[in-house]
């Protein structure tokens, strides 16, 4: 039902998820994240406390254990998909066998994707290549956006996509960038006009003046 992506830019050490899906506002329980911690999608059969759980538990054990403690609190889990990334950049994916094909996920150093009831598996595989290569030329935002609209131009959810978010925290209370197109008959293009609005020009400048306190 929906296609992810969480990563932590290997730079700066902001996390950022971005996510679509067939249904309306995606961006409402999907995409989690805790300051200076990590970042988690949470999907399929959404447990939102899968995620806020297992990002608790990344203060104190690695993101595997976080995972798996987390899990084993869903007396659902087989029913849940869920992908995270921590402060080490580590990240871990769960995919359960009640997952509506096609469903998995894919892991690489610091970074995860996942899907369900996905077009085809290549979904998965795009989503990756095109974060890597935007992630070198345009920085970690526009690798994010990137690797889900290489989702979607791979075929994305099977029944179309209706909703899509894009979130990336940095080390300031504020997200650096929060976008969501909550429902649309075309929510790539939305989410990608919203990315140039809120990284250029004026918005773009008047975040910039936004006060900021050091770490």
């Amino acid at each position: 039902m929906t296609f992810s992506i969480v990563a932590r830019d290997p730079q700066t050490g902001a996390f950022g998820v971005a996510t679509a899906t067939a249904g309306p506002m995606v961006g409402a329980l999907v995409p989690h994240r805790r300051r200076g911690v990590g970042a988690a999608a949470t999907q399929a059969m959404t447990n939102p406390y899968l995620a806020t759980d297992a990002l608790a538990l990344l203060d104190r054990e690695t993101t595997a254990a976080a995972l798996q403690s987390a899990l084993a609190r869903d007396p659902e889990a087989e029913r849940r998909q869920i992908i995270v990334v921590g402060r080490d950049g580590d990240a871990e994916g769960w995919t359960g066998n009640q997952c509506v094909s096609h469903a998995g996920h894919l892991v690489d150093a610091g970074v995860a994707v996942a899907g369900n009831m996905l077009a085809r598996p290549a979904v998965l595989e795009n989503m990756l290549v095109a974060y890597r290569r935007t992630l070198v030329t345009d920085g970690f935002p526009a690798a994010l956006l990137a690797a889900l609209i290489a989702g979607a131009e791979a075929g994305g959810d099977s029944r179309g996509i209706g909703s899509a978010a894009l979130l990336v925290q940095g080390d300031q209370v504020f997200a650096d960038v929060d976008l969501r197109v909550d429902w649309s008959s075309n929510p790539m293009s939305e989410l990608a006009a919203l990315f140039r609005l809120a990284t250029t020009g004026p918005y773009a400048e008047f975040i910039a003046e936004v006060p900021r306190h050091p770490l």
